[in-house]
């Protein structure tokens, strides 16, 4: 069999407003496709290359460029698993390469990679890093979401935290600090959390620091995001951390999340599926994997001016599987 053809594409995708964390503000999705191209056959992936990780479109971009040679003499997905790194730049190219074997086998990628038949997901929708008042006010109209997510900095978190639940006294609530908090912080902030009902509270921590976890008591369970790559982390976390957060933009790509899935859940630890701010194509793997999770956070497209046409279909906070004339 011919190896397939590998084109490479960067794109920018508005977003709605501005998308603020702990670490900056953006108001474009800038993200890399990869294009695997063989007979009559396409597989598509896509990656959002991530600053906090040493990555930029345009270093993303390179990578990828410089494999397509390799590609067409024959590099398949298995080997590169060792020839690019965990992050974005293998993530759009591992993505690619499961569509177009899932098509080639006349499967889908959902069958292809044994994962259960799915129905509909609720996802949780992002309140961007802004001043109670604010956050308040976006909670109050998203206050039928069952799911909302909360960007959080450190001090007037608990005040911000506070103004969401008063108007969204329904809805369930995780808050993500993105290393914005001190160690001091995390005990009285999750005992202040609980009374607010918060269901999970991402990286507190700065990653180097997180091992001050150790043998605190969390009024909170405590999830694993900047700290969680691959399967290979899993063993460090145990002890710190509850929930780990699988991205593919940071396993690098579908075939290491499977791994990782695998890992967590035979550690005792729970799962959110997260993304970075992207569309529907780079949602589309995650929504596979993301069945049984206990925290399911893909709302990237929700986040954007406007997203792929074909996509996903969102209904509010609901997320059905990929349709096969989309991706899979």
């Amino acid at each position: 069999m011919e190896s397939p053809r590998l084109h490479i594409s960067r794109e920018d995708w508005p977003i709605a407003g501005a998308f603020t964390i702990a670490r900056g503000s953006k108001t474009t999705a800038s993200v890399v496709v990869a294009r695997l191209q063989r007979g009559g056959l396409v597989g598509r992936g896509e990656c959002v290359p991530y600053p906090r990780y040493d990555e930029t479109p345009e270093g993303v971009e390179r990578a990828l460029q410089e494999l397509v040679a390799e590609v067409e003499a024959g590099l398949d997905r298995e080997a590169l698993q060792d020839r690019l790194p965990a992050g974005a730049a293998r993530n759009a190219l591992d993505c690619a390469f499961w569509e177009l074997e899932a098509k080639e086998a006349g499967v889908g990628v959902r069958h292809l990679a044994g994962l259960p038949a799915s129905g509909p997901l609720h996802t949780a929708y992002t309140l961007s890093l802004d001043t109670p008042e604010n956050m308040g006010r976006t909670a109050r109209d998203n206050a039928e979401r069952p799911l909302l997510k909360l960007k959080l900095a450190g001090e007037g978190d608990l005040e911000r935290v506070a103004a969401v639940r008063q108007n969204a006294p329904q809805a369930r609530l995780v808050v993500d600090a993105n290393e914005g908090w001190s160690a001091a912080m995390v005990e009285p902030f999750c005992a202040e959390l609980a009374a607010l009902g918060v269901d999970l509270v991402e990286q507190p921590l700065p990653v180097a620091d997180d091992g001050a976890l150790a043998g605190m008591h969390s009024a909170v369970p405590l999830c694993a995001d900047e700290s969680c790559h691959t399967a290979a982390d899993i063993g460090r976390l145990v002890g710190l951390y509850d929930c780990v957060n699988i991205k593919l933009d940071k396993s690098g790509g579908l075939t290491e999340a499977l791994r990782l899935h695998h890992e967590a859940r035979r550690s005792g630890l729970r799962v959110m599926v997260g993304c970075m701010v992207g569309t529907s194509l780079g949602m589309a793997p995650a929504a596979l994997l993301a069945h049984g999770a206990e925290f399911v956070d893909l709302d990237g497209p929700l986040l954007l001016e406007r997203d792929r046409r074909p996509g996903l279909r969102y209904e509010g906070s609901r997320l059905w599987p990929p349709e096969p004339a989309f991706w899979g």
